[in-house]
């Protein structure tokens, strides 16, 4: 399957102002997050590109997308319903296509040796494997409250890809335990969400039956759609080769807009004023404390 189509989800509460932020990307440019978003998208051969906003707020991401070579759809979530009823808010945009699934409020960086892309990495696994693919890192029980997580088998090791038979929201680690281990991962390690999904019309069909399901105050989640299509069709994992950075976590944009910078041309000249920085800090403090 050849996939030209992402989706980029910015309508939640906390994403509205996340992707307006500007960030300078590798090369020194100031960039909007959905710009550098965007950038990711289309280094994986995507060409078109939906973000889901707010009704009445597309223009104030049309600005943000300077320098953008993929052609912009803005699509509205008429309701704030969830993070699944936002996907599906595309529906008609993606029409029978499968698509790239991202979101607006998180930076990526490779650590791939050959410098291939997150969103590079994940569209060439699910182009060659024709399927679901999400993308995931290992991480400890102890941070599971923040992800969603999948459990499942070995499915080729060379590729780090597993195959997923159970996926949940934000589980706690005894529900882990009982429902997500995955040989192969350390002891007390989980297989989370990394915030990158190719997705296929299938799991739009799992979004319309669990919406049109819901109670009048339910939010529609991806997770269970993924949960139940893992029962139905072919559903792999990609341990990816890179680090995720969720801009709304504590000094977010700061930590995401020092990896960004560390990954670009100007590393060493970024790096050299943090250790100057670092080192006036410590004399200061240093300073501070013989005082006492």
């Amino acid at each position: 399957m050849g996939i030209r189509k992402a989706v980029i989800t910015a309508a939640g509460e906390r994403q509205r102002h996340l992707p307006l932020q500007t960030m300078v990307d590798g090369q020194g440019r100031n960039r909007k997050v959905l710009g550098l978003l965007s950038d990711e998208a289309a280094s994986a051969g995507i060409d078109e590109i939906g973000i889901v906003v707010r009704p009445g707020t597309a223009e104030l991401y049309r600005d943000a997308m300077d320098d953008v070579s993929a052609e912009i759809t803005f699509i509205e979530q008429l309701e704030p319903r969830g993070y699944g009823h936002a996907v599906l808010s595309a529906v008609d945009y993606v029409k029978d296509d499968p698509f790239l699934l991202m979101v607006s409020d998180h930076v990526y960086v490779s650590d791939d040796p050959n410098a291939e892309t997150c969103a590079s990495q994940l569209v060439r696994i699910a182009e060659e494997e024709d399927c679901v693919v999400s993308t995931v890192q290992p991480t400890h029980e102890g941070r599971l409250r923040n992800f969603g997580t999948v459990g499942g088998t070995l499915f080729d090791a060379s590729r780090d890809l597993y195959e997923v038979n159970a996926v949940l929201e934000k589980p706690t680690p005894t529900e882990a335990e009982q429902n997500l281990m995955t040989p192969g991962l350390r002891h007390g390690y989980y297989l989370t969400f990394f915030g990158m999904h190719v997705l296929q019309p299938a799991v739009m069909a799992l979004l319309d039956e669990r919406a049109n399901a819901l109670g009048p105050n339910e939010q529609l989640d991806l997770s269970a759609s993924l949960h139940e299509f893992s029962r139905r069709g072919r559903y792999l994992a990609q341990v990816m080769k890179g680090r995720r950075y969720d801009l709304d976590f504590r000094h977010g944009l700061l930590i995401g807009q020092l990896a960004v910078s560390l990954s670009g041309q100007y590393r060493d000249e970024v790096l050299s004023t943090i250790t100057d920085l670092l080192a006036r800090n410590s004399q200061r403090n240093a300073g501070n404390e013989s005082d006492i």
